[in-house]
């Protein structure tokens, strides 16, 4: 078993969130609102407007590192993948069809 030291415990991403929600708690709400008004005044701000936009263009350039990582299917896989779809939806359409006539004959039998 490994050593785990305090420091590392301390950093760990469920240790900062258990921290951030005692603190969170221990805010008073006048405290948080103080909080949000403040982000918004920095946010309306020239530096605040331009760091959003640096943290858009940020997530749109990682999103598109994301998508090369992606295997997409072949076209012969995906018509496949469409075509057993769509035969599933078709005759649980069906099915679905002939259990609810089924049961309406049948309590129409019990009510009369």
């Amino acid at each position: 078993m490994a050593h785990v030291s305090d420091t590392e415990r301390k950093n760990s991403p469920g240790a900062q969130a258990r921290d951030k929600a005692a603190r969170d708690k221990a805010t008073p709400a006048a405290s948080k609102s103080a909080r949000r008004d403040g982000a918004k005044k920095e946010a309306d701000s020239p530096q605040g407007l331009a760091r959003k936009v640096q943290e858009l263009k940020e997530f749109f350039e990682e999103a598109k590192v994301e998508l090369k990582k992606i295997t997409w299917p072949s076209r012969k896989e995906a018509q496949a993948t469409s075509i057993a779809v769509l035969v599933l939806t078709v005759v649980m359409a069906v099915f679905l069809g002939l259990t609810d006539m089924s049961l309406s004959k049948i309590v129409e039998l019990l009510l009369s």
